[in-house]
C-alpha cells in the first residue's frame, strides 16, 4: 500500500465515524438505541442484515477452501445461507418483528422471561455472550490477518486499529449506525467486488474466462462438493444456517425487529437471500481462479485473496479492496457488539441488580454504551489468541465453535415462537440447551476422529429432538405461555404499529419493566408469569388492560407503562 491506498483507507475510517456522530441524533432512548425505534426501511433492514452476515473471514477461511476446492466455498456456504434466510423469512421474520411491536421488547431475549421462566432466559443469554465474545474474536483476528499482509502491522495491532474504530460509530450511534455504515460498506464493497472480478477477467483473458478457465483449473473446482465438504456437510450446514441467519444470530434478529411491521421484516428477509444467491457468487470467482495467478505461502492458503490483490490492482483500487475487507468484518462485529449489549442490558443485568432495574433514561443508554465498549474489549482480548492450540485458527472458530454452539441457543428462542411448540417449556429448553452443549464437547473434544459435518450437526440435531421430546413428554404449556404465543403468531402482516395490538417500547425503561409492563398488561398475562417483581410490569385483567388501567403495566423496574 502507498500514500493513495492509506487515503482512501483513513478516508473510510472518517465517514464510519461520522456516520456514528450523526446517527447519535437519533438516539433518545434504548429502544432506538438496540431496535432503531421500530422505524428502518425494509431495504436497509435487508441490505444490514445480509453484510452484518459475514466479515474479512471470507477473504482469509473461505478464500482458503476456494483456492484449495473450488465452487464448493459457494455451494456449501452461501447457497444454505439464502435458502435458510428464504425459509427464515416465512417462519420468523415477521414473528420476531412481533416482540417488538406486540411484546415491546428491546432485546431478542426479553420475551423468554414470559415464555419460559427466568432461569432459562439466563442461561441462553450468559451461553450466547460467551459464544459471540470468542466468534467476534475470531473475526478480529481474519482482518488483522488481512492487514499484516497489506501492510506489515502485526496481528494486535490491527486488532486494536480495527477495534477502536468500530467502537467510536456504534456505541454513540447505535443500530441505526450500525446499519448506515453497512449501507455504505454495501456499496464500497460492491465497487471493491466488481473491480476485482473485472481485473481477474482481463488477466485471464476477458469475459469468456467464465467459462473457459475451468480446464485449466483442478478437475475438484468444479464439483460442488468435495474433500470434507460434503453432499452432508452441506445438508447440516443448510439444517444450521436456517436457525442462525434467520435470527438465531441475535444481530440478525434485530434487523427484522427494527422494521416497521411484520411485513416489512419479510421482505427484508427475503431481499437478504436474493443477495446471499447472488453476491457471494461475484466475490467467489477470483478465488476459485487464484491458483492460476498467484501461489501461497500459507498452508490453508488463508493469505490467496490478499496475494491477488497485491498482484493485480493498481494503488487506490487496492485501497478500495482493503476498505471492503474492513466493511465486512466491522458490519458483523458491531452489529454483534449492539445485540449483546441488549441482552446485557435488557436480560442479564436487571436479573443481577435492582439498580438495573431502575435505570433511568439516561443511566440506561450509558450502561448501552459502556457494555457495547466492554463487549468489544473482550472480544479484541480473544482475538489475540485465536491461532492459539484451544482455538487453533481462524476457520476452526468460526465453523466448528459457531455452528456448533449457535443451535443450542437457537432453537429454544425461536422455535419457543412457533404455536407447534407450544407444549415445550422450560424443561424442554433448558435440557435442550444443556444436551446440545455437552454434545458439542464430546464430538469436538471428548471423541477423536468424528467427521466434520458430524462435529457441527450433532449439537444442533441434539437440541431439535430433545426439545421436541420433552415438550412431548413434559408438556409445561400454561394461559400464560399460551397467551404470549398468540400476541406473536395472531393477526396479519401489516399489525406491526397499529391498532390495539401497537406496543411501541417502553419509554426508555432499561430494567423492562415498562416493556413487559405492556406485555402482560396487553395479554391478561399475570404478574408471576413473568418473572419476580421488579422486571415487570403489574398483572393483565381478562380483557387485556393493565391492573393500573393503563395499556400496559405499572411504573416498575424503571420503566412506565405505556400509554394509549
Amino acid at each position: 500500500m502507498n500514500s493513495l491506498d492509506w487515503a482512501v483507507l483513513i478516508g473510510y475510517f472518517g465517514v464510519m465515524v461520522a456516520i456514528g456522530v450523526w446517527s447519535h441524533k437519533r438516539v433518545d432512548d434504548v429502544s432506538d438505541f438496540f431496535t432503531a425505534g421500530g422505524k428502518m426501511p425494509w431495504w436497509l433492514s435487508g441490505i444490514s442484515h445480509h453484510m452484518s452476515g459475514y466479515s474479512a473471514v471470507m477473504f482469509t477461511g473461505y478464500a482458503g477452501i476456494a483456492y484449495q476446492y473450488g465452487i464448493t466455498s459457494y455451494v456449501t456456504w452461501s447457497f444454505p445461507i439464502a435458502i435458510g434466510i428464504a425459509i427464515g423469512a416465512r417462519l420468523f421474520a415477521g414473528r420476531l418483528n412481533r416482540l417488538r411491536s406486540r411484546l415491546g421488547v428491546a432485546s431478542p431475549l426479553e420475551y423468554l422471561k414470559a415464555r419460559y421462566n427466568l432461569p432459562t432466559q439466563q442461561a441462553l443469554a450468559w451461553s450466547g455472550v460467551l459464544l459471540k465474545i470468542v466468534d467476534v474474536g475470531a473475526k478480529w483476528a481474519a482482518i488483522a490477518t488481512l492487514l499484516s499482509v497489506f501492510t506489515g502491522m502485526s496481528l494486535n495491532q490491527g486488532i486494536l486499529l480495527t477495534g477502536l474504530i468500530t467502537g467510536v460509530y456504534c456505541t454513540v450511534g447505535g443500530l441505526w449506525a450500525d446499519a448506515l455504515t453497512e449501507l455504505g460498506q454495501f456499496v464500497i464493497q460492491l465497487l471493491a467486488g466488481v473491480a476485482m472480478l473485472v481485473t481477474v477477467l482481463g488477466e485471464l483473458g476477458g469475459f469468456s474466462s467464465l467459462w473457459t478457465v475451468w480446464d485449466k483449473l483442478p478437475d475438484s473446482h468444479t464439483q460442488p462438493t468435495v474433500g470434507p465438504y460434503t453432499l452432508t456437510f452441506l445438508l447440516a450446514y443448510l439444517f444450521i444456517k436456517t436457525f442462525e441467519y434467520s435470527g438465531g444470530m441475535w444481530n440478525q434478529a434485530q434487523r427484522f425487529m427494527a422494521t416497521a411491521s411484520p411485513r416489512q421484516a419479510k421482505r427484508s428477509a427475503r431481499l437478504s437471500a436474493l443477495l446471499w444467491f447472488i453476491w457471494p457468487a461475484v466475490l467467489f470467482f477470483p478465488m476459485w481462479v487464484a491458483p492460476l495467478l498467484v501461489r501461497t505461502q500459507k498452508p490453508d492458503a488463508s493469505d490467496s485473496y490478499a496475494l491477488l490483490t497485491e498482484r493485480l490492482l493498481p494503488h487506490g483500487l487496492l485501497g478500495l479492496v482493503v476498505v471492503g475487507f474492513f466493511s465486512h468484518t466491522m458490519a458483523m462485529c458491531s452489529s454483534d457488539a449492539n445485540a449483546i449489549s441488549a441482552v446485557f442490558t435488557r436480560d442479564i443485568a436487571p436479573a443481577l441488580s435492582a439498580r438495573a432495574r431502575a435505570w433511568s433514561h439516561r443511566a440506561g443508554l450509558l450502561a448501552a454504551r459502556l457494555s457495547t465498549v466492554a463487549f468489544l474489549a473482550l472480544s479484541m482480548a480473544i482475538a489475540t489468541q485465536v491461532n492459539s492450540p484451544t482455538f487453533k485458527d481462524i476457520i476452526t472458530v468460526v465453523i466448528k465453535w459457531v455452528a456448533g454452539l449457535v443451535g443450542p441457543i437457537s432453537i429454544p428462542f425461536l422455535l419457543g415462537m412457533l404455536r407447534v411448540f407450544r407444549r415445550s417449556g422450560p424443561t424442554a429448553a433448558l435440557g435442550s440447551w444443556a444436551a446440545g452443549l455437552f454434545t458439542f464437547w464430546l464430538t469436538n473434544y471428548g471423541l477423536s476422529d468424528v467427521q466434520l459435518q458430524i462435529q457441527i450437526v450433532s449439537p444442533v440435531a441434539t437440541s431439535l429432538v430433545l426439545y421436541l421430546l420433552l415438550g412431548l413428554v413434559r408438556p409445561e404449556d400454561t394461559e400464560e405461555r399460551d397467551a404470549v404465543l398468540a400476541r406473536i403468531n395472531s393477526g396479519g402482516d401489516n399489525d406491526g404499529t397499529t391498532g390495539a395490538w401497537a406496543v411501541a417500547g417502553a419509554e426508555a425503561g432499561v430494567g423492562a419493566g415498562g416493556a413487559r409492563g405492556a406485555a402482560t398488561g396487553l395479554a391478561g398475562i399475570p404478574e408471576q408469569a413473568a418473572g419476580p417483581e421488579g422486571l415487570t410490569g403489574d398483572g393483565g385483567t381478562e380483557d387485556g388492560r393493565a391492573a393500573d388501567g393503563r395499556t400496559g403495566g405499572k411504573r416498575t423496574g424503571g420503566g412506565p407503562g405505556l400509554r394509549p
